[in-house]
């Protein structure tokens, strides 16, 4: 039954991908990629991977659509067509999708136990980390144990990102941002989003608070609840204006979290070492080494969240901001 949703799940992105690619109405292309991005987020949660569906879940399709629907605010409503270059298109679409197909000839069945992902060093993952780290959610004490240093590197990805879309876009001083917030409304005279939106930002937060501290024991972690979160502030930003989601949470506030969740992450790392460790070796942080290890992860996941919420958040108000321009 399963299997025979999950197909229906693929179809069903196949439709969507082809309508996005044929679609010249830009708002309409942006829809459907949010559609597109909630029918890929249900198919992570067949195979498991709940991490990644809530992830894909609130930047897919909350939070990266309404940034796309601030761009479309700069640009015109539909594609202009281009002149020639759709059969080179078709060709090099046509030879990736051969060598796709080809290449999956070679993969092993899906949850083989056999295959090789499963023979190399996932056993010993699940074999350890009962005892080096007692946590639960294996997945967790690999992203953020196991291989600190790949998630630093993704967390000064997104602090590098934040800084370069600020950068193009441009940031005004806080004064005419605030005057020119507080021109848009939002959704003010709109009774419905208005009532359904009230109800669900409290709760969005307080689900993004709950997936940031229940990372251990369960499906989440910093890089899930900044994007939850983000999400939230986002629906009472398009509820409320965009001037009172800035004096909610200013956008020193945001620049902070951006910085400080990248700088507390490096700085685990140098108290390590400082403590006769290694760079992110957390069991030097306590006395148990198993609770050193509980306590560095728990300190680099809440570094991960505020610098993922502060560099969504921050972007979104460099877009709308954008949008106000005279």
């Amino acid at each position: 039954m399963i299997f025979v949703f999950a197909l229906f799940l693929l179809t069903l992105l196949v439709i969507t991908a082809i309508a996005i690619v044929r679609t010249e109405n830009l708002f309409v292309s942006v829809m459907l990629t949010s559609i597109f991005s909630l029918l890929m987020a249900a198919n992570f949660f067949i195979l498991d991977a709940a991490d990644v569906a809530l992830t894909e879940a609130a930047v897919g399709a909350g939070i990266t659509t309404v940034i796309f629907l601030s761009a479309l605010a700069l640009t015109a409503e539909r594609e202009k067509r281009r002149a020639g270059g759709q059969l080179i298109a078709l060709g090099a679409v046509g030879i990736l999708a051969a060598l796709i197909i080809y290449a999956t000839f070679d993969k092993p069945r899906l949850g083989d136990p056999e295959a090789p992902v499963h023979q190399h060093v996932a056993p010993w993952y699940l074999e350890k980390t009962p005892e080096y780290i007692d946590i639960p959610n294996v997945v967790t004490a690999i992203l953020s144990s196991y291989r600190g240093y790949d998630t630093l590197g993704e967390v000064f990805v997104v602090f590098t990102a934040c800084i370069g879309v600020l950068f193009i876009l441009g940031v005004r001083p806080p004064e005419q941002t605030a005057t020119r917030s507080a021109e848009s409304g939002g959704l003010r005279h709109h009774l419905i989003p208005q009532v359904v939106g009230r109800l669900l930002v409290p709760f969005i937060v307080l689900f993004g608070l709950y997936t940031q501290f229940h990372g251990e024991y369960g499906p989440g972690g910093g890089f899930q609840a900044g994007a939850i979160i983000a999400t939230g502030v986002i629906l009472y930003a398009l509820l409320e204006g965009e001037g009172e989601a800035l004096r909610a949470v200013p956008r020193s506030v945001l620049l902070g979290l951006v910085v400080g969740g990248a700088l507390l992450y490096g700085a685990v790392g140098v108290v390590c070492m400082l403590m006769g460790g290694a760079f992110l070796d957390y069991s030097v942080l306590s006395a148990d080494p198993v609770w050193g290890q509980q306590l560095g992860i728990i300190i680099i996941e809440a570094g991960v969240g505020m610098a993922v919420c502060g560099a969504l958040l921050s972007i979104f108000h460099a877009f709308a901001a954008r949008g106000t321009q005279p």
